[in-house]
């Protein structure tokens, strides 16, 4: 599956738009993290198990969104973009959001 944040794609010629696709993710700390991530941010600094939390969540919803895109049959899906925000309040979850548009698309010879 090709994945681009531009519009399109070197060597290959969209031939149909076939729509919206996403992965969502909604992920909240463990214990674990919420201690380590409180305690550092007494002292200032990189919260790595914060950080890990994050891209532990990218990372599932950018497979969501390729899966999506196979399952309506695209080759490719292009202006791929992220999106995250604060759900639940004190919970402290984060939301990411991975979308982009699902294209069919050939080689151009």
């Amino acid at each position: 599956m090709i994945v681009t944040t531009t519009f399109d794609v070197p060597g290959y010629r969209v031939t149909q738009h076939l729509g919206i696709v996403r992965g969502i993710v909604v992920r909240a700390p463990t214990i674990g993290q919420g201690i380590l991530g409180g305690l550092k941010s007494i002292v200032g600094g990189r919260i790595g198990a914060y950080t890990e939390m994050c891209e532990q969540a990218r990372s599932e919803a950018y497979s969501q969104l390729v899966l999506h895109a196979q399952a309506i049959g695209a080759d490719a899906i292009v202006g791929v973009r992220y999106d995250a925000s604060d759900v639940g309040g004190q919970t402290h979850a984060t939301e990411v959001l991975c979308y982009g548009t699902a294209v069919k698309c050939e080689r151009i010879s």
